[in-house]
């Protein structure tokens, strides 16, 4: 069975959370080593990605342009390293 495309936009927040906790989760070493280094994006380019497009392919276009699944990102993943020793604070 396919899965439905969410067009609502608390179900949508809530979707880029759940993949941005999961990437958060699953990576957490990978997640400090690039804050402790200044290169988070690049260190976990793929898992971004990859996160981002599934949010992409079950949330409608118009959900998609409000960048929950960003701000999730900031969110879940980098706000909570807020007490990781690091030069980028």
């Amino acid at each position: 069975m396919a899965q439905q495309i969410i067009d609502n936009e608390a179900r949508a927040q809530q979707l880029a959370r759940a993949i941005a906790s999961d990437i958060q989760l699953y990576n957490k070493a990978k997640i400090e080593e690039g804050l402790r280094n200044d290169n988070f994006f690049e260190l976990l380019g793929e898992e971004i990605t990859e996160g981002r497009d599934l949010f992409r392919s079950r949330v409608t276009p118009e959900l998609f342009r409000r960048n929950y699944f960003d701000r999730a990102i900031v969110d879940r993943v980098i706000k909570t390293m807020a007490n990781l020793d690091t030069t980028i604070w």
